[in-house]
This record gives C-alpha cells, sequence and structure tokens, in this order.
C-alpha cells in the first residue's frame, strides 16, 4: 500500500493531467467554435442517436440543465435537433444533423490527432500498465460509491 503523502502526490498530479489534457483539447476543438461538453454530446450521439436529454445527462455525468442549455445551444448552430417522443409531447430524442456529423468527425478526429500525439508515444507495455491502474481506480470509486452514493458521481 502506498503511503498517504506519495498517494496525496500522485492524487494532485492526476488532476492537473486531466486538466492540461482537457485544455489541450479544448484548444483544438476551438478551432471549429465547438466546446468540449458539445463535442462530447456529438460524439456520444454518433455511438447512439436518439437518446433523450435525460439519457444524454447520465451519459455525460451532467445535470438535466446543463444537457438543456448544450442542446438549444447546438440546435441554433444547427447541429443536432430535437424530435417528439411518440406518446410524451413533452420529452425529445435528440438527432444529430448533416452538419452535426461533420462536426461531430472533426471533433473526433482532433481528439485522436492528441491521442496520438500524447498517450500514441507511450509504449504498450506502460500504456496496458496505465489502463490496469485506472480501471483499479475506477473500481475502488464504485465501491466506495457503492457504499456511499450520495458522495458523488460514478467514475
Amino acid at each position: 500500500m502506498a503511503n498517504e503523502k506519495d498517494a496525496l502526490r500522485v492524487w494532485f498530479r492526476l488532476v492537473r493531467l486531466n486538466t492540461r489534457s482537457r485544455m489541450a483539447v479544448a484548444n483544438r476543438l476551438r478551432a471549429f467554435d465547438l466546446s468540449v461538453p458539445q463535442c462530447d454530446v456529438l460524439t456520444t450521439l454518433t455511438e447512439n442517436e436518439g437518446l433523450s436529454q435525460q439519457e444524454l445527462a447520465a451519459r455525460l455525468y451532467v445535470t438535466k440543465g446543463n444537457i438543456s442549455g448544450l442542446i438549444d445551444r447546438l440546435v441554433a448552430s444547427g447541429l443536432v435537433e430535437r424530435r417528439s417522443l411518440e406518446g410524451d409531447r413533452r420529452s425529445h430524442a435528440i438527432y444529430l444533423t448533416p452538419a452535426g456529423r461533420e462536426m461531430a468527425k472533426r471533433g473526433i478526429a482532433a481528439q485522436e490527432a492528441f491521442v496520438a500525439e500524447t498517450l500514441g508515444c507511450v509504449t504498450p507495455e506502460r500504456l496496458a500498465l496505465f489502463e490496469d491502474l485506472l480501471v483499479e481506480l475506477r473500481d475502488l470509486i464504485r465501491k466506495q460509491n457503492e457504499a456511499a452514493p450520495e458522495q458523488g458521481v460514478e467514475a
């Protein structure tokens, strides 16, 4: 078991790495006038169109209020459209427009380039070790959240 001081140092490095990575990707997406959360919505829809706003919020770990604002901006930009769900006129399914599909491709390509320039430069053995560590940490956090679900969001 790691000592507390070492674990805390690594924790702060992980948090800072996440922030730096998101900033780097955000800078690349800005060239397309797209934010990271907007790109997250578009790329999620490439995997599964027709999700409700509530389903999108759950998949992206954001609130229903946040997803509503994101969808409003994406609709105004012509990248997604809302379609009424049969039997429930208050709920909508979200679909990509042709322009949204193209923007999602650009966003995915920008992220793939970033990954190739960073994680792609790590040896396969070290990358596999890093993934194993991430999965181990994810499982520890899930276990902790199951014991006290009101304290956080599942990783």
